[in-house]
């Protein structure tokens, strides 16, 4: 499919696979989108090269992370994660119309056929199909045609900026920048009975502004605009300013504090600078109001992503519901945007289209279309190949593992391909498969795979693969890991192994049934027993006449319960796990007991989840110690290993140094944390090419650490 990506400063059409459909979320084949001239404008020109480097410099905690970054990762990874977020484009997008023609499980309220709209950035992207929640979809009205509904999105910002106002009858309202969103905000305001002032730059706006019902028009060129709304109001001011504008400066801000009465208001609608000048509030008493885009549930991922509706009776207006209520107006011809759309263009001509908002015009509202949805061909949208190929040739030797990726998301990109890459001689990427196709076509450019795909069973299907690697979000492992199995490739798994005893059954099963059949490989990604630093250290512990006392401190760091890696499983089984692995490597031994004791916070900042003492009791009487906390200071290093045996002492700090006392060790430094990811990739190919007579980690021990996380959790 065609999708619109923004480079460098430009909106190209792009060919890349089309997503699936997945569970609480609809799949449309697009028929219109809009393209919004303030907002997307803004990030096209955000995309080119100067443009970055003046972002850069405006966001010190971007500089901040980038050094992070270098500090874990290395300056070549650094370059190559910032060169992929910027040569690999954004999608762009958020307000498109088209025909159901998939529905995914736990929907209820659409159906294949149903004439629908779609919000959201980054889902509801300028598309030929887009996958989008639930929450972010609703009907089109019947009298209300694919092309007007494509506005939907900016409807609802501009709704949700009126209701931020909150005014009554007869009150006074001044919208500041007349583009799409100030027009609408114009005539919703006049539907409530809000007398209304515009100001803008551009005559042949406020030209359409008068038409829509303003009061009065103002050209802050031609005449003093803060002193023409003093005059309309009496000498008072307005009850409210509604700052619509796309701009980077702030005197807009600053001239609608001065035009508000004493305890008036300013809700910012549009994208605008917000340095604000004290003496312009403060005598006055003024309040600054952000509009949050559609509404309540925006960017909130309970209701946007996993489909939680709010209570009718307690947010009247959520962003679906004025989604529906702006399609109302339209339909009802309450709200008038004929006279300004200015043109609809094929997919095909997007640059053009794109190029149209920077033009002398300024268009108001420019549409994309993408053709009717036919369905009569609803098995060619649901599963025709998903696969773009990027080169036909096929690496295959007995040296060569041909391996799939699937899932290329941030830790992937930012780790296991460049290793993958350094490791040619051994390994040779074949295909790329993500949800997105995006990200897949991208990186399989970048790494020079044969193909990109959003089909699982594209991979599946494909002799040509001998293994996978799975870096996708945590609850699908176990089940994409058995797929694979079955169809005879090996499996490295990024951690966890499951989320629950159910999954790691299914696992435990299939191998089960087929230990006498040389049955493919699995690998778990617990790469710290893999790490130089761990390698040396187990070089001494082998040789121990006593059980090891191990201490080991993962200072995790605090994020908010909405993140995810609270979901599914939690932190425990999504990254605790690492060091209940480690330990299990560093004996040598089964675990026979476990215990552990939760932090019990006096408030919900922090969480009982991932604050726990645990303690590991090993067959030959070694304990292990593990401290895994979420309220430590962010300058401590992250991980610290103490080993003790024997009247000796190891000490290792975060992957970084290594120190021994009363015993001779290998003095290791470095400048990053090495924490063994390329090392279990050279692992994991000796075992697929029968270099090593052993998997990296044996089955039973991937289990006994899964379980035990499982133990962990819950106790």
């Amino acid at each position: 499919m065609i999708q619109g990506i923004i480079k460098k400063g430009k909106v190209i059409g792009e060919d890349v696979p089309s997503p699936n459909v997945n569970p609480g979320c609809v799949l449309i084949k697009v028929v219109n989108s809009c393209i919004s001239a303030g907002t997307e404008s803004h990030s096209v020109k955000g995309s080119k090269i100067d443009g970055l480097i003046k972002k850069a410099l405006k966001q010190p905690e971007r500089v901040k992370q980038v050094l992070n970054s270098v500090s874990s990762l290395g300056i070549q990874k650094t370059i190559a994660k910032v060169k992929g977020i910027v040569d690999g484009g954004a999608a762009t997008g958020y307000s498109i119309s088209g025909v159901v023609v998939g529905v995914g499980d736990g929907v209820k309220d659409f159906e294949v056929g149903d004439r629908v709209t779609a919000s959201g950035a980054g889902i509801a992207n300028h598309a030929e199909f887009v996958d989008v929640p639930k929450n972010l979809v609703c009907k089109i009205p019947d009298r209300l045609n694919f092309e007007k509904a494509s506005t939907v999105t900016l409807g609802a910002i501009a709704m949700q900026g009126v209701r931020r106002a909150d005014l009554n009858l007869g009150e006074y309202c001044v919208v500041t920048g007349t583009g799409l969103l100030g027009l609408l905000c114009i005539q919703m305001l006049k539907l409530t009975g809000v007398r209304v002032a515009a100001v803008d730059l551009d005559d042949s706006r406020l030209k359409i502004a008068k038409s829509f019902g303003a009061e009065i028009t103002i050209n802050p060129k031609k005449e003093n605009n803060i002193d023409k709304i003093i005059n309309w109001t009496g000498g008072r001011g307005a009850d409210c300013v509604l700052l619509c504008a796309a701009t980077d400066s702030s005197e807009p801000l600053s001239e609608s504090f001065q035009s508000c009465k004493r305890k008036g208001k300013v809700v910012v609608v549009g994208v605008v600078g917000l340095n604000v000048k004290r003496p312009d509030i403060y005598e006055k008493e003024l309040d600054l109001i952000i509009s949050t885009s559609y509404g309540p549930g925006r960017y909130d991922t309970n209701y946007e992503q996993d489909g939680n509706d709010y209570p009718y009776a307690y947010v009247r207006w959520t962003e679906n519901r004025n989604m529906q209520e702006y399609l109302r107006l339209l339909s009802e011809k309450k709200i008038i945007i004929d006279e300004i759309i200015h043109s609809v263009h094929p997919i095909k001509h997007i640059e053009q289209a794109f190029d149209l908002l920077q033009s002398k015009d300024k268009p108001l509202i420019v549409l994309l279309d993408y053709g009717k949805a036919n369905l009569n061909h609803l098995d060619k949208y649901l599963h025709d190949d998903k696969k773009v190929i990027i080169h036909s040739k096929v690496k295959k030797n007995d040296k060569l593992v041909n391996l799939a990726l699937v899932g290329s998301g941030a830790f992937a990109t930012a780790v296991h391909l460049p290793n993958i890459n350094s490791l040619k001689n051994k390994f040779s990427l074949h295909a790329v498969m993500n949800r997105t196709g995006k990200s897949a076509k991208y990186v399989s450019e970048t790494y020079g795979a044969s193909y990109a795909t959003t089909n699982y069973d594209d991979i599946l299907n494909d002799q040509s693969i001998d293994a996978v690697l799975i870096s996708t979000p945590h609850k699908s492992h176990a089940e994409l890991s058995l797929k694979a199995l079955k169809s005879g490739k090996h499996v490295f798994v990024e951690k966890p192994l499951a989320i629950n005893q159910e999954q790691l059954n299914q696992i435990k099963d299939f191998y089960s049934k087929n230990k006498d059949d040389n049955p493919p490989i699995i690998f778990t990604g617990f790469n710290r027993r893999f790490s130089p630093y761990i390698k040396e250290i187990k070089k001494h512990t082998n040789k121990r006449v006593n059980p090891l006392f191990i201490q080991y401190r993962m200072n995790a760091g605090y994020l908010p319960d909405d993140h995810w890696v609270h979901k599914d499983g939690g932190r425990i089984i999504g990254e605790g796990c690492h060091i209940i692995d480690l330990m299990t490597s560093l004996t040598n031994e089964k675990i026979i007991s476990i215990s552990s004791e939760t932090l019990k916070p006096k408030n919900e900042h922090f969480f009982t989840s991932d604050n726990k003492s645990i303690v590991l009791k090993y067959a030959d009487g070694s304990i292990a110690n593990i401290q895994y906390f979420a309220n430590g200071a962010k300058k401590l290093s992250k991980e610290y290993l103490e080993v003790h045996f024997d009247s000796k002492s190891i000490l290792m700090d975060n992957y970084k140094s290594l120190k021994g006392f009363n015993i001779k060790i290998k003095n290791i430094t470095s400048r990053i944390n090495e924490k063994g990811h390329l090392e279990q990739l050279n692992a994991f190919y000796d075992s697929i090419r029968g270099k090593s007579k052993s998997w990296p980690i044996d089955l039973w021990d991937m289990i006994q650490t899964t379980e035990a996380t499982f133990i962990i959790r819950d106790s």
